[in-house]
């Protein structure tokens, strides 16, 4: 692939140490906080409520914000099978350039940072081509020293720039303070688990436990 165009979007990345670990949640609280578009370019798997359809709803920003994805696929898995059991070829060239707004744009990856987009291409190579400032999201719960560390070496071998962490748990005050002692990528806060998920209730945890000024001083 040719060397990419100078991207004109700005924004975050909204990426983590797996998946199901919140990024979608994440991504919902964030855009609502910075007024942000969000783009999933990939969704895998139809049958439940789509990461879009979440992140509107917990949201609570209207349809402008939302830019439709670019591939649909069926099955929950890995972009790569999902795409194969779907008999569709993903076009790199096609998700290479991020959507133009005036808006900061969220864009939500697809589980970890590793995951295959096609048999032979890895999602963090899309990361290097956007060049958007990565949040990771990482669980606070044991195992996940390990993971958020080792994502953290991939961002930096890819050459993608890093935000900071956000965890996603219980408190665990030792792994939210060696992880980023270790890594050298700051904490920007936590986002605890919920009894119930809303608009309401991700705009009280922005509130409580997160600086506005981390996020709106990098868009």
């Amino acid at each position: 692939m040719s060397a990419p165009s100078p991207q004109t979007s700005h924004g975050f990345l909204i990426t983590g140490t797996d998946t199901g670990i919140g990024k979608t949640v994440v991504s919902a609280m964030l855009a609502r906080a910075l007024n942000a578009a969000y783009f999933k370019p990939v969704q895998a798997g139809l049958e439940e409520e789509t990461d879009t359809e979440t992140v509107k709803r917990l949201s609570g920003l209207a349809d402008s914000h939302f830019i439709d994805e670019v591939y649909r696929l069926n099955t929950p898995a890995s972009p790569h099978l999902a795409a194969e059991i779907d008999s569709i070829q993903v076009d790199i060239e096609r998700l290479s350039q991020l959507p133009k707004t005036s808006k900061p744009l969220i864009v939500e990856g697809a589980g970890g940072v590793m995951v295959p987009l096609t048999a032979d291409f890895l999602f963090i190579k899309l990361f290097r081509i956007w060049q958007l400032p990565a949040i990771i999201c990482t669980r606070t719960s044991l195992g996940t020293i390990n993971h958020t560390l080792l994502t953290v070496l991939a961002l930096q071998k890819y050459e993608v720039p890093i935000h900071g962490l956000i965890f996603v748990g219980d408190s665990n005050p030792e792994n939210e303070r060696i992880i980023p002692k270790l890594s050298g990528v700051i904490r920007l806060g936590r986002v605890p688990y919920l009894h119930e998920l809303s608009e309401s209730s991700l705009q009280n945890v922005f509130a409580q436990n997160f600086n506005l000024k981390q996020f709106t001083g990098a868009i």
